[in-house]
């Protein structure tokens, strides 16, 4: 069931509740589980009717879950699936079946969850995570994949607990709120682990494993490592191969580019098969169909099909080095980088893998509050060695790259999962008055 992106908006009601719900980020990011806890007891627990499994990490969660969530449709278990952000609209945060939750339903129930709020101060997170586990009860999913907001330990998710949860490819990240080094950040990420809940988990860094892995044996949950416990391993003709957890599978086809993507789909399928071990109606067909049907919008994705535009939400280190490793393989003769990002982030540890890849670079902002200054981004890439130039919006500083682009060169726009949303709509918008 491929990506179904939701209806245009044609209800008062539903602009009335994303005006209540953005109205909640005045509460900020609050982590913590008492408000959550609260909330969804005086929605009758919807957590409590359906199976689940939670997903934490830096980088690749958003395509295990995705990947999960068909392999598990494929099977034919109705699933539920909670992510975030969004890339164009709230409603596609929250599917069932690959479908988005409809606008008068989201209306319907920020109404319901409002009248039982009362005096809790909870934020957008919480609200929307409460709204996504009351759906998913209301459409009786048998199964629901959740991907963290922030964090693991503390994030409004972890007030599940699942059949088994999966961490993938940590970097530092989000280090105002999860800490500054990588074990702090691998113990915040590894509290989404529940005793004696099977865990599945990509390669880290040996910091970052040691406090997993211990975390792990303290509470008698099995631990699954991607590279000993199974492999994932590309072919030659652009698929991928699993083994491990008694199966052997491939070449499979992936429906996401790039090499990164096999491992963290190789992730999903040894989280099926775990789940197929503890009894789940899963069948082989299952595994290679969801992996193959699967998409993923705004991650390593040519725009139209074509070879001249390509959007990423690359927006850390690490996914600046898995995208770089992307680039180096083009063989494109110069690549024009558009890039716009959160002020919280670490700019040096963003631009560094991908400064020497690119040949020019168009700053700006996404459309998101507290937005880092495009002439502190600027300013970096010019002390690399790289021109630069400063823009006030998404689609002034694309408008440019693709003015200024010569035959065979390549736009990239990464950086914020706001900017690529931006780069989208006027990529959209600019298909629309061409045709």
């Amino acid at each position: 069931m491929p990506f179904s992106p939701p209806a245009t908006s044609v209800d008062a009601n539903f602009q009335g509740s994303l005006d209540y719900l953005y109205g909640l980020q005045v509460f900020g990011i609050k982590l913590g589980l008492d408000n959550i806890r609260a909330l969804l007891k005086r929605l009758g627990h919807p957590e409590l009717t359906f199976s689940s499994v939670h997903v934490a990490g830096s980088n690749g969660k958003g395509s295990v879950c995705a990947t999960l969530a068909e392999i598990l449709s494929r099977a034919g278990h109705r699933t539920g699936l909670y992510t975030s952000p969004h890339l164009h609209a709230f409603s596609e945060r929250i599917r069932v079946e690959g479908r988005a939750i409809a606008e008068t339903e989201v209306a319907r129930l920020t109404a319901e969850i409002r009248s039982v709020v009362g005096e809790l101060p909870v934020t957008f997170f919480e609200f929307t995570t409460a709204m996504a586990l009351l759906h998913f009860a209301r459409r009786e999913v048998a199964w629901a994949v959740l991907e963290t907001g922030m964090g693991g330990r503390l994030d409004a998710t972890n007030a599940v607990t699942p059949r088994l949860a999966v961490i993938t490819s940590l970097c530092r990240d989000h280090t105002r709120h999860l800490g500054a080094d990588l074990a702090t950040i691998a113990a915040e990420k590894a509290g989404i682990i529940k005793a004696g809940v099977p865990v599945v988990c990509a390669p880290q860094e040996p910091e970052a494993l040691a406090v997993i892995e211990t975390l792990a044996a303290e509470l008698g949950s099995p631990f699954y490592l991607a590279g000993r416990d199974f492999s994932v391993s590309s072919c030659p003709d652009g698929g991928f191969a699993f083994a491990g957890l008694g199966l052997a599978l491939g070449p499979l086809t992936s429906g996401l580019p790039g090499v990164h993507q096999h491992l963290n789909q190789g992730l999903a399928i040894a989280a099926a098969v775990l789940l197929r071990q503890q009894g789940l109606a899963l069948p082989e067909t299952a595994l290679q169909d969801g992996v193959a049907a699967v998409r993923w919008p705004g991650r390593l994705e040519w725009w139209a099909g074509g070879r001249e535009i390509l959007l990423d939400g690359a927006h850390n280190e690490g996914g600046s080095r898995v995208l770089a490793a992307y680039l180096a393989e083009l063989s494109a003769p110069g690549i024009r980088w558009v890039v716009g990002v959160k002020g919280d982030k670490d700019l040096d540890g963003l631009l560094a893998p991908l400064l020497p890849q690119v040949t020019a670079v168009y700053c700006t902002v996404p459309p998101v509050e507290a937005a880092a200054e495009p002439e502190a981004l600027a300013a970096a890439a010019v002390a690399a060695g790289r021109p630069a130039r400063s823009f006030p919006s998404a689609a002034a500083a694309l408008t440019a790259a693709l003015a200024d682009r010569l035959p065979g060169e390549v736009v990239l726009v990464a950086g914020s999962l706001y900017l690529v949303a931006a780069a989208r709509e006027f990529l959209m918008n600019l298909t629309k008055v061409e045709a």
